[in-house]
C-alpha cells in the first residue's frame, strides 16, 4: 500500500534575512529624511502635451533615473536627477507657452489681413 506524500508548505514571502544577519535586500536602505522628489507625474504630462523640442521626453527620462536612483537608496544621485527633471519641464513648459503664443499671433494676423483681401476683393467685385 503507498502512502501519500506529506504536504509541503511553501512561504511565498520575501526573506528578511533576520535569521542569517545579512540585510534584507542589497537595495532596500532606510534613509532618514523626506525622500527627493522625482517629478514622473508632471514629466508624464510634459511629455504627453508638451513635448517642444523634445524636451518633455528628456524630462520623463530624468524622472525615471531619479525614481530608479531612489529604489537603488543613492539619494544624492535622486535629489540630481530630479532637480534636472523639474528643470526640464520648466523649460518644456515655457518653449510650449512661447510657441503657443506665436502661433495665437500668426493665427490672428493672418485672420486679420484674410479679412482685409476679402474686404477688398468683394469692394471691387461691386
Amino acid at each position: 500500500m503507498q502512502t501519500a506524500p506529506h504536504p509541503v508548505a511553501i512561504h511565498m514571502q520575501p526573506h528578511d534575512g533576520k535569521e542569517s544577519g545579512a540585510p534584507p535586500y542589497p537595495y532596500a536602505r532606510a534613509v532618514a529624511g523626506p525622500q527627493p522628489q522625482d517629478y514622473v507625474l508632471w514629466s508624464l504630462f510634459s511629455f504627453s502635451f508638451l513635448n517642444a523640442c523634445c524636451l518633455g521626453f528628456a524630462a520623463l527620462v530624468f524622472s525615471i533615473k531619479s525614481r530608479d536612483r531612489k529604489v537603488v537608496g543613492d539619494p544624492e544621485g535622486a535629489a540630481t536627477y530630479g532637480r534636472t527633471s523639474k528643470c526640464l519641464n520648466i523649460a518644456a513648459l515655457i518653449v510650449s507657452i512661447i510657441i503657443f503664443i506665436i502661433l495665437i499671433v500668426i493665427l490672428a494676423t493672418s485672420a486679420a489681413v484674410f479679412r482685409a483681401q476679402f474686404q477688398e476683393m468683394m469692394k471691387n467685385h461691386q
